[in-house]
């Protein structure tokens, strides 16, 4: 298997901030690119398009498959930028061909957030300009979400302009509230295997069909195609969004729409996160949702509050619990719209996580930060323990991210890449080197505090364009002093 890694190194001039952040970040480069890089078979060769001579990324140490949306957000947090070859693989890795020859997404028993691929694959054109990749990528988009359109199960409820099924990646019934089921959970741990969730809406899910048909618009662009219908469909679902979900009351959105239409009054940190990173909450409603968002000890919880049948002693997998996946989403939202303070805490709060637990899990207990895989039912158990999977990589990716896209600003369209950082008060200047970008290759300072930029120098020389050019090649250094 080809090694195709890039590494960067992250160094912060504060000695504590170089022991936690720093430290942190090379133990998830190692995560993904060494732990997790591993040889596929077959199995996941099923679209005809992977490198035999490059490996995939799996999901982590308890989990040997690629799987969509991990498959997604690691490419989309972290491997596209540093390994293209293997990111590229990984993707194609969970797409297949139907019987007439045509791409799409696997159709797998987990279908109803599989449009995320949409968002990693046109973020993987973006970073390396592929245009091969794009063009196969737009075939693939194209064919899931005219399959979804149709789809009986996880399709399109025309009453509300929604889509049904599971909130994104919550596939076990924990992740849910009564009626749902009964104390024990008696159907078992498959939240598919509940018919009130199969047919309800939930927030994150109907955000991801948003930025789907958005980036499947922006491909078609790229393309010379036309990008109208997807545009509209954009723009029905976000409106749908915005007048089903939204609730002034709490002044942040709802988590549940049930098929008879009562709303879910409870927190989804990956739908808020969402929300805030695709443009579906507009400004006041970014804000409000920000002030009003309900954090656990240890950072963003899954869902929230507990549901009547878990409690602080007996989290649910999927309740009231801190997934590194979600904190790396909602840091990334706040970093985004500018919440320098909230961005500092939940990066913090992931890097102690880790620190103290010696290494990247897949879950923690929110008020004790203690490694916990939660309760749920399983097949003919009622509600037991389950464990929580060592080095889960987008727990790693998550990581990444935060430095990437929320520290150093890292933004990426098809004319090059910008810097929009987020550095907080007390970490001291950093320096990232080696950043691979196409044909370049980026050292990039930031001085100061805050995420104002007021001087930004490329290779010595002001430049006011607070980025670089796709086209730009060789050895380049970025400068970048920031206000509060």
């Amino acid at each position: 298997m080809t090694t195709t890694d890039s590494r960067p190194v992250v160094r912060f001039e504060d000695a504590a901030s170089q022991a936690l952040y720093g430290a942190t970040y090379v133990a998830a480069l190692e995560n993904l690119l060494g732990t997790n890089t591993v040889p596929f078979g077959e199995v996941y060769a099923r679209s005809g398009l992977m490198d035999p001579a490059v490996g995939m990324v799996r999901a982590g140490g308890g989990y040997e498959q690629p799987w969509t949306r991990d498959a997604t957000i690691n490419s989309w947090n972290a491997t596209s930028l540093l390994a293209p070859a293997l990111a590229a693989n990984t993707l194609w890795a969970v797409v297949e061909k139907d019987a007439a020859g045509k791409l799409m997404v696997q159709q797998d028993s987990q279908q109803w957030d599989q449009v995320i691929w949409t968002i990693g694959a046109w973020h993987h054109y973006l970073v390396t300009g592929d245009r091969d990749f794009l063009q196969r990528a737009y075939d693939a988009v194209t064919n899931t979400l005219a399959l979804r359109e149709q789809a009986a199960v996880f399709g399109r409820d025309a009453r509300y302009g929604l889509f049904t099924g599971p909130s994104f990646f919550n596939d076990g019934v924990s992740g849910f509230p009564a009626p749902t089921a009964d104390a024990g959970e008696s159907r078992g741990s498959e939240s598919t295997s509940y018919p009130d969730v199969v047919s309800a809406m939930y927030l994150s899910t109907n955000a991801l069909y948003y930025a789907a048909y958005a980036r499947a618009a922006e491909m078609a662009e790229a393309l010379g195609r036309t990008a109208d219908g997807h545009r509209a469909k954009a723009a029905a679902i976000k409106q749908a969004i915005n007048q089903h979900f939204w609730n002034p009351r709490t002044g942040s959105y709802n988590y549940e729409l049930t098929t008879d239409g009562r709303p879910g009054v409870y927190q989804e940190g990956a739908g808020l996160a969402f929300t805030l990173l695709f443009g579906i909450a507009d400004a006041a409603q970014a804000g409000s949702l920000i002030a009003n968002a309900q954090r656990m000890t240890w950072g963003m919880p899954d869902t929230f509050p507990h549901w009547d049948r878990y409690s602080s002693a007996e989290p649910g997998r999927h309740n009231a619990i801190v997934w590194p996946l979600v904190q790396g989403l909602w840091a990334k939202g706040l970093a985004k719209r500018g919440d320098v303070a909230g961005f500092a805490t939940e990066t913090r709060l992931l890097a102690e996580l880790v620190r103290d637990s010696g290494g990247f899990w897949e879950i923690y207990d929110g008020n004790s930060g203690a490694v916990e895989g939660g309760y749920q039912g399983a097949t003919g158990v009622l509600k037991r323990r389950w464990d929580s999977q060592p080095d889960q990589t987008w727990s790693a990716t998550a990581f990444i991210d935060m430095m990437h896209t929320g520290l150093f600003g890292m933004t990426f369209d098809d004319r090059g890449l910008t810097f929009a950082p987020t550095l907080p008060p007390g970490w001291g200047d950093v320096t990232v080197s080696s950043v691979r970008y196409r044909d370049a290759v980026l050292t990039v300072t930031l001085r100061g505090a805050g995420n104002v930029i007021s001087s930004f120098n490329l290779d010595g020389s002001p430049s006011r364009e607070y980025g670089v050019p796709a086209s730009l090649d060789g050895h380049h250094t970025i400068d970048i002093t920031l206000d509060s």
